[in-house]
């Protein structure tokens, strides 16, 4: 164990001033904040289910133990399964590909898998990378549980991975200050995102459209409905005006 603690004391040590950086350039030693990142590596789960874990038993320790989304939890502060794994990821430093099997993983077993890689892609890719590999994320809707200070509440993927594109402190994380969508799409570094819905401006143009479409059907159907005067169905025939105007006639005579 003390070996272990070593290893820790190296990571923060030497990463932190000469090893090499994320992709979006920041010190993965220090991208958690120093009370976050002493209580992780001081807590059970760390030492018990951490050590010499590579970029596969992932997988499975998430799988296995991690059940809810967090960053501290409890009264005590306890640091989450979900965070000290997003911690072991900043040590390991996976490459684009195993992040897209992270992420590629489907069904209920894998979806905090997902939610892993989704919050340390947030943490360490370039502004562009992060809308493009979480964006597709929108769509899923699946129910994650969520722990912290407040305990235990119900969110959604989609939800969640709004949150990593909005927000400034997601899981007692706080991010980096990265671009809004429409800077980046003005600079030419992103397409405009296209809703699943399509085109908001044809969304709006057609609905009045439809409106008035059913409205006018409306219209009509309580005329038809209504009829004329004169017609017991809605309709006055030539020999019933004919009758009216004979009877008109004979009652002036008289």
């Amino acid at each position: 164990m003390a070996n272990h603690r070593a290893d820790e004391k190296r990571f923060l040590d030497e990463r932190g001033s000469s090893g090499p950086l994320a992709p979006n350039g920041l010190n993965p030693a220090t991208i958690m904040e120093k009370p976050v990142r002493e209580r992780i590596i001081d807590c059970y789960f760390w030492k018990d289910q951490c050590f010499g874990v590579n970029e596969s038993d992932i997988v499975s320790r998430v799988v296995e133990h991690v059940h809810f989304i967090g960053g501290t939890y409890g009264d005590a502060q306890r640091p989450s399964p979900f965070l000290c794994l997003a911690f072991k990821l900043l040590q390991l430093g996976p490459s684009d590909d195993i992040l897209e099997e992270y992420l590629g993983y489907g069904g209920e077993k894998f979806k905090y898998l997902r939610a892993l890689a989704c919050f340390y892609i947030r943490l360490t890719r370039q502004a562009k990378d992060v809308y493009r590999l979480l964006e597709g994320y929108l769509g899923d809707y699946r129910k994650l549980r969520r722990k912290g200070r407040m305990g235990t509440s119900l969110t959604y993927m989609d939800a969640f991975v709004d949150d990593l594109l909005v927000k400034d402190r997601v899981c007692g994380t706080t991010l980096w200050k990265m671009p809004k969508r429409e800077v980046l799409e003005d600079l030419d570094v992103l397409e405009p995102r296209i809703s699943p819905l399509g085109d908001i401006e044809d969304l709006l143009e057609s609905e009045p459209e439809e409106v008035d479409g059913d409205d006018r059907r409306d219209d009509d159907s309580e005329r038809e409905g209504r009829g004329s005067p004169g017609s017991e169905f809605g309709e006055v025939t030539p020999e019933t005006d004919e009758m009216d105007v004979d009877r008109e006639k004979s009652a002036n005579v008289d």
